[in-house]
């Protein structure tokens, strides 16, 4: 049963009045506000769509894109969606709260580790371990199980760096084996990246529209995952293992630095030309 702007409409058998709810829909839309009674029982979904039959929306919106918000203002990281899958009972509700009703999609900024910069519009309900499903298929990456999401960190110097950062490094890359397999245990659990919880949304993480996150390998199960036909797939993996020896997360050997660094310099020159490349071209 839904009760609103003092007229009654009825879905199924009258209930006792405890088993109603008066919550104040929140249009952001429109800017308004409405009174609504609802049965505590009703599911989520149910609730959308008696919102979008009973209430004058201006917008033309499809109602699958559009849920239920509750937006802490106070704190921002306690704001969440309603699950359409479950009753209002669910939630710790009380009477005169307010929802809002807003569409759950919304622009999401994701920094390749190139540097470049794609906005895709994604469903802000969502915990992020079922937005990697979506995010990889845009990107054409099919073992999405394999990546996640990282909080950004200012790359502009690392860019502007990039460019022959990749061949220079300390001499303390002379250590010892017995250093190197050290450092390798601990990255191995311990690599100081900021991932994102996969078991929460991007707004309990306190990630908005004005944010920006990474999309990068977390999970190395197999060569045989890697598309070799793939060019995104193949500098996304190139670019995380270039920038995880240079700052030290994968750590080699004196000798495998040399390697790395001849062929970091054919990848960023190509062949040895004389009248280009002069002695000073890498500092």
């Amino acid at each position: 049963m839904v009760k609103t702007n003092g007229s009654r409409i009825v879905n199924g058998n009258d209930r006792a009045n405890d088993h109603m709810i008066t919550l104040n829909i929140h249009i952001p839309h429109d800017n308004v506000i409405h009174s609504m009674q609802f049965d505590v029982q009703m599911l989520i979904s149910d609730i959308c769509h008696n919102i979008q039959q009973h209430l004058l929306i201006t917008i033309d919106h499809e109602l699958s894109e559009y849920g239920l918000f509750i937006n802490d203002t106070q704190h921002t990281l306690r704001s969440y969606w309603l699950d359409p899958s479950k009753t209002l009972i669910y939630y710790a509700l009380k009477n005169g709260d307010h929802v809002e009703y807003k569409n759950r999609y919304r622009p999401l900024k994701i920094r390749l580790l190139d540097g470049t910069v794609k906005t895709i519009l994604i469903d802000d309900s969502l915990i992020v371990a079922q937005l990697m499903v979506y995010i990889c298929t845009k990107f054409g990456i099919a073992n999405y199980d394999e990546y996640s999401l990282v909080y950004d960190i200012d790359m502009d110097n690392n860019t502007n760096a990039s460019k022959t950062a990749t061949l220079l490094r300390d001499r303390s890359l002379q250590r010892t084996d017995k250093k190197m397999e050290e450092l390798r245990k601990k990255c191995h659990t311990d690599d100081d990246t900021l991932w994102l919880d996969q078991s929460k949304t991007l707004r309990q993480q306190n990630i908005d529209e004005q944010s920006t996150v990474t999309l990068r390998r977390k999970y190395f199960f197999s060569d045989t995952n890697i598309d070799q036909r793939d060019p995104v797939q193949l500098n996304l993996l190139y670019v995380q293992c270039r920038n995880g020896i240079i700052d030290g997360t994968h750590p080699v050997t004196y000798d495998e630095a040399i390697q790395f660094s001849g062929l970091q310099c054919q990848i960023q020159f190509g062949d040895h030309d004389e009248s280009k490349h002069k002695p000073g071209i890498i500092e």
